[in-house]
């Protein structure tokens, strides 16, 4: 089968190679990959940033779907022609996240989706909703499952709540798209009017251009009444926690998620404590979650939106690495097999 391969920690380094054909063990299934998505995450890695000890070569991408060739012995629940798409931690199935179950996920340090053949635990694979397409379905396992964890898991947004998130990168839109289910006013915030006005189509109630508004903070707040957010999808990271500070109210929940602005952040300790605010890592979710959200998705006719689709190619799968580090996009990255 073919593969792409990273060799080397650089987008040039990104490979069309040959692999032997996979075969499905007891408890696993052989997938026949229709289409794949980029994450940030994705980029990251391949600049080798995300993960400098990673291993190489690694076959790249965490998200993906396919249809089903062939089951191993002891596999129930699935048949060959189904259509499935992949779950980022194989290992975490319910519960709280441990070392153990975060020790697999998909696109590195494990081999992920962007090869024509792929076999996977049956546990670490869902049935596709009737209504979306394989293209529609590879934008799911991380994207959305990072917005589903931040809104209802952990974040159990509430109707009449308002919430704040930042961008219009995938994460962003899926949020955007499970807060208004969950029935709550939420403003966004970005960098382009153009990209602002596509999300107020989408249900967005108040928009934030933080580019011409450097004190976005105190604006979101005042969209409140002057008594803040309930809750902040952070994707910005360092550049971006200290508005997301002014802006929440006492008591709310800021889910980190991004740190498109950088890593590191001189925190005013003491504005969180004395404001009681929680700060809450997100790290996409439970196979328990996946379900659940896909269940959501098939009850509302829920899409993702989709950006450019390149072609499984060295040309192809390299442009749409540099199309997601320029930043552009709108809505999720396709890679069709």
């Amino acid at each position: 089968m073919r593969a792409i391969e990273l060799q080397d920690f650089s987008v040039d380094a990104l490979h069309m190679t040959e692999r032997p054909d996979p075969q499905p063990k007891a408890g696993e299934v052989l997938v026949r990959v229709k289409a794949c998505s980029l994450n940030f995450r994705d980029w990251l890695m391949a600049q080798g940033s995300y993960n400098p000890k990673q291993k190489l070569p690694l076959i790249p991408v965490s998200d993906g779907a396919g249809e089903v060739i062939a089951v191993g012995d002891g596999v129930s629940g699935f048949k060959a022609g189904d259509r499935v798409l992949g779950h980022f931690f194989p290992n975490w199935l319910a519960g709280e996240p441990s070392v153990e179950k975060f020790s697999v996920s998909m696109g590195g340090p494990y081999d992920g989706w962007l090869c024509e053949q792929r076999t996977f635990p049956a546990t670490a694979l869902a049935h596709i909703p009737a209504h979306l397409s394989y293209e529609d379905a590879a934008a799911l396992p991380c994207a959305a499952l990072t917005a589903w964890s931040a809104i209802t898991t952990l974040g159990k947004v509430q109707p009449g709540e308002r919430v704040l998130i930042q961008g219009t990168g995938g994460v962003a839109l899926f949020a955007l798209q499970f807060a208004k289910l969950a029935g709550a006013e939420v403003i966004m915030t970005s960098s382009s009017d153009e990209k602002l006005a596509r999300v107020k189509a989408m249900g967005a109630d108040h928009l934030v251009n933080y580019k011409t508004d450097a004190n976005w903070g105190h604006t979101a707040r005042a969209l409140t009444g002057g008594a803040g957010l309930d809750h902040i999808v952070e994707l910005g990271g360092a550049g971006t926690l200290m508005q997301s500070i002014r802006a929440i109210r006492p008591g709310g929940m800021i889910s980190m998620i991004g740190v498109l602005s950088g890593p590191g952040h001189d925190l005013k300790i003491p504005l969180v404590v004395m404001q009681q605010i929680r700060l809450q890592g997100v790290t996409v979710g439970s196979k328990e979650g996946f379900d659940a959200m896909l269940r959501a998705i098939s009850l509302a006719k829920l899409k993702p939106v989709l950006d450019e689709r390149f072609e499984f190619s060295e040309s192809g799968v390299r442009a749409a690495y540099n199309h997601m580090g320029g930043g552009s996009h709108f809505g999720k990255i396709v890679i069709r097999m």
